[in-house]
């Protein structure tokens, strides 16, 4: 199989419907082999009912669950069961065009082994966000930049393309669960030579995002912590 997309889903009922019916569109249209995996975390509404019917739908999508609270655990259950060469995450309100996703993969995009979404890089647009969470997000890949992985403009972007051989070596050493395994994976990443590009999106800001700029800068810096920790330990080490 080519290509895995994982989208991770908490209570997204009133947006998983318009963002599945784009990506088993676009995917229809594309020659390549695929599967869409969509991973349920614990949701109370009605993602799950939602997921049943567009796998009824669409034969390869693929509903799984994970009880572990966090977008971090969710998006590790749908990398580590993934069967493509290539697997992309993608969140649910699909904020990012999926036509763009051919600027992810081979022959547009060749020998790099993770591809980051950004905001941030030369050609990258966003639309419609409020100059408050603008300035939030800078400052907190400012943080990011200073304490752990200088030179990324955008690490929180939340679609991003792993390798096979990438995925399956980082998502067995992701401890974290919440917003930052981002963060903890690319450090990894940077730690086994893996090599890392940025790709400028168009990015369309949603209101209904579930980011809190004060509140997920006070837990990236606890991550960071946490990270470092971690690797003082050896838990990222190949033999681990």
């Amino acid at each position: 199989m080519f290509l895995s997309i994982v989208i991770p889903a908490y209570n997204e009922e009133t947006r998983l419907p318009d963002t599945l019916n784009k990506v088993g569109s676009f995917l229809g249209t594309q020659s390549y082999s695929h599967e869409v995996l969509i991973v349920n975390n614990n949701s109370s509404d009605k993602t799950e009912e939602i997921i049943k019917e567009y796998c009824a739908r669409y034969p390869n999508m693929q509903g799984l669950f994970e009880e572990i609270p966090g977008k971090g655990a969710a998006v590790r259950c749908g990398a580590l069961q993934a069967q493509g060469e290539y697997v992309f995450m993608c969140d649910a309100d699909l904020s990012m065009p999926i036509e763009e996703l051919v600027n992810f993969l081979p022959p547009k995009l060749k020998d790099v082994d993770i591809s980051i979404a950004s905001r941030e890089a030369p050609g990258a647009i966003r639309y419609h966000e409020p100059y408050y969470r603008h300035f939030g997000g800078r400052m907190m890949n400012w943080l990011i930049q200073l304490f752990i992985l200088p030179g990324l403009n955008d690490t929180q972007c939340g679609f991003k393309c792993f390798s096979k051989k990438a995925a399956k070596d980082l998502f067995k050493h992701q401890t974290l669960s919440g917003w930052s395994f981002d963060i903890e994976l690319i450090f990894v990443a940077r730690k086994r030579g893996y090599k890392i590009q940025e790709i400028p999106i168009p990015w369309y800001y949603h209101e209904e995002s579930k980011v809190n700029a004060v509140r997920d800068a006070l837990q990236i810096l606890m991550d960071i912590q946490t990270i470092r920790r971690n690797a003082n330990q050896g838990i990222y080490d190949p033999e681990n």
